[in-house]
């Protein structure tokens, strides 16, 4: 089963989807998260939420190539997340010098689609974590209207091949599909 959970900053999103793993997988779940400690304040974050999992979990930092993680060290848990979606496509986006470019919403297409496909090859259950991005301001600068169309893209396609999509709202589950 494929779970897609949204919501905006701090809403809850991780937490809820920790809960949900470890009813379904308690000590056997795979964490698999795309952030970057690129400074201090990020590094402090990583550490806060590594510390808040159960030790027997395990916890692989994957910036990229998600779905081939899933294959290669998936198949012994009971249950997956992948936190974040929303890192995830900012980490494709970086380093291209013209967001808008048709080879970076391809570079973000094949980046989902291999995440949606490997999780279908799996015999658990896996959760991904990403930011309601949609709702809020236009960003004003391209790069960040490029970043919100890119992951607003991303989440409809997973939510599209997803079982379940919950939205957080202040920290209260709402089940969408």
């Amino acid at each position: 089963m494929l779970t897609l959970i949204l919501g905006g900053a701090r809403s809850g999103k991780s937490a809820f989807a920790e809960q949900q793993a470890l009813e379904v997988g308690g000590d056997a779940v795979l964490f698999v998260a795309t952030a970057e400690a690129g400074d201090q304040e990020m590094r402090r974050r990583i550490d806060r939420h590594r510390r808040s999992r159960p030790a027997t979990w395990q916890t692989i930092e994957a910036p990229r190539r998600v779905g081939e993680i899933l294959r290669r060290h998936g198949s012994g848990a009971q249950a997956v997340i992948v936190d974040c979606l929303t890192l995830l496509v900012a980490n494709v986006l970086n380093g291209w010098k013209d967001p808008w470019a048709p080879e970076v919403a391809e570079a973000v297409r094949d980046e989902v689609g291999d995440l949606v496909t490997a999780a279908r090859a799996l015999k658990t259950h896996v959760f991904v974590v990403s930011n309601e991005v949609g709702m809020g301001l236009v960003p004003p600068s391209p790069l960040g209207r490029a970043y919100r169309d890119l992951l607003g893209e991303a989440n409809r396609r997973l939510a599209a091949a997803a079982d379940a999509v919950y939205l957080l709202v202040a920290g209260i589950p709402v089940r969408v599909k």
